[in-house]
């Protein structure tokens, strides 16, 4: 009588388990939203930034591609914002020329249901990086919102020229890049 017992109550836990697994990863109806993101999240990030996209819609190169590796610190509010502080490294040198963190950036983000979403980076005056350079990335939360997996879909620069000189900032200002980024859940003490 105790082993049927045990076998039910066995049985019952996979399958509020399972359950629960299904609806964490965003199962039909969704439990996402930008409420899933509270909180501090470092990033890290590494990609190339290729060259300018011309009004053709290609890709113009610059004289060379420059790797880029980023850490970041994000604090999102629950509600689609976010403050970021990050540090950078482009083709060798501290982005922008600093040498210490950037705090001057502040963002949007969309969180959707089935836990797909959006992330819009801006860079506001006072730091290295010029105000107006911004990185819009797609995002998929993962991991009980404890994991944000991105790439960027399209950023934008304040000044340069590719190297066949078809195309110049200002006026044209998107850049080429092969980016993303990678943000897990900041733990204080143990506790998410």
């Amino acid at each position: 009588m105790k082993i049927k017992h045990l076998s039910i109550l066995s049985a019952a836990a996979v399958a509020l388990l399972s359950l629960s697994g299904a609806a964490q990863a965003g199962g039909p109806g969704g439990v996402c939203s930008n409420a899933t993101l509270k909180g501090a999240f470092g990033f890290i990030g590494h990609g190339e930034i290729l060259g300018l996209i011309g009004a053709d819609g290609t890709v113009h190169p610059y004289a060379a591609p420059s790797i880029l590796d980023d850490v970041a610190l994000v604090t999102f509010d629950g509600a689609g914002n976010f403050s970021r502080t990050d540090f950078g490294v482009i083709g060798g040198l501290p982005k922008g020329g600093e040498t210490t963190f950037n705090p001057n950036q502040t963002g949007t983000y969309t969180v959707n249901s089935d836990c797909t979403g959006t992330m819009k980076i801006v860079y506001t005056p006072g730091g290295g990086v010029p105000a107006g350079v911004e990185t819009d990335l797609n995002i998929v939360v993962a991991a009980d919102g404890t994991l944000i997996e991105s790439v960027v879909y399209r950023a934008i620069t304040v000044s340069g020229a590719s190297a066949d000189g078809v195309v110049t900032c200002p006026s044209y200002c998107q850049q080429g890049v092969q980016e993303s980024f990678e943000g897990k859940k900041v733990l204080v003490y143990g506790f998410r």
